[in-house]
């Protein structure tokens, strides 16, 4: 089965009130991990690749391990790139393969976004690729992505609109209270529905995506730091919360810290049980376990996708 685009899939996740876990790659482990979760579940599903892990794991390989992937599977998988920061990283995703692509102009001024976003829409859409622009800034650090507290901005339901009208996105990520990374919340989590609300009763039908929304469960947390280092421990987003916004349109959400988080507990603990061990299949095998066990949680309690195939 070849790559599908997001269109088909963000059709039903909003019809059917449910969203889509877009799933951040890196290796073949983590790779293996979330597509046999998926597969488990009968659950749609997107992998996506960052600048960073094209740059870790080169291009080409992640492309022959979706491929493989796709092959193994028979899953409509789409690939994504997360966080496009200009427009030659999405022109070289979407001639390398990629069917979809984000372009992340928030750090921009409106007016300079909306210019960017449009140059891309332009050339992914000549070339059968869907986009995903941004509207507002999160808070948080994830690869590149690195925005304070203070220039963190929710985005503008108005601006939402026009935005949207003028660059001709097939989807949107909008900034309502979640950040990136594994420092979250360091009070009681909130997330503005009643914003979500506006901007979905005036982009009817219009998928919406949240970045920044793993819910950084504290096992994890407690299992990295128990087995050596420090990983925070602030509390990240609530499930029904996700749940709740995936009722008001939100028809992708954005998974990576959650994932990092359950193979790096596993690998120290191994590590720590077995110190004698230096087979990287001997530690990577119950990490790609781990993966796959919190995806398919994920699936079924946040995303509520499981059977939507």
């Amino acid at each position: 089965m070849p790559l599908v685009t997001s269109t088909e899939l963000f059709k039903k996740a909003y019809e059917g009130q449910y969203a889509i876990g877009a799933f951040n790659v890196n290796n073949m482990e983590i790779i293996q991990g979330i597509v046999d979760a998926a597969k488990e579940e009968q659950a749609p599903l997107i992998l996506q690749v960052s600048a960073g892990a094209r740059k870790y794991a080169k291009h080409i390989y992640l492309i022959k391990l979706i491929e493989a992937a796709l092959e193994d599977s028979g899953l409509p998988i789409c690939l994504h790139l997360d966080h496009g920061e200009d427009f030659e990283i999405c022109k070289s995703c979407i001639d390398g393969g990629f069917s979809s692509v984000m372009i992340d102009g928030s750090r921009l001024p409106f007016e300079e976004n909306i210019a960017l976003t449009k140059k891309v829409v332009e050339y992914a859409h000549a070339h059968g690729v869907v986009v995903e622009g941004e509207l507002g800034k999160l808070a948080g650090v994830e690869d590149a992505v690195n925005v304070s507290a203070k220039d963190a901005t929710y985005t503008d339901p108005d601006q939402a609109v026009e935005f949207v009208k003028r660059t001709g996105v097939d989807s949107l990520a909008i900034a309502i209270g979640t950040s990136h990374g594994a420092y979250k919340f360091k009070g009681e989590p909130s997330l503005d529905f009643a914003r979500l609300e506006t901007i979905t009763k005036l982009l009817p039908n219009f998928p919406l995506v949240l970045h920044g929304a793993s819910t950084v469960l504290p096992e994890f947390v407690k299992k990295c730091n128990d087995f050596g280092g420090q990983i925070g421990g602030a509390q990240g987003v609530p499930e029904a919360m996700l749940l709740q916004a995936s009722k008001l349109g939100v028809c992708k959400i954005n998974i990576d810290t959650d994932l990092r988080l359950a193979m790096t507990a596993s690998i120290r603990e191994h590590l720590i049980n077995n110190p004698s061990d230096f087979d990287p299949r001997q530690y990577l095998k119950p990490a790609r376990e781990a993966i796959k066990n919190m995806v398919q949680h994920k699936i079924r309690h946040v995303l509520n996708c499981s059977g939507r195939l």
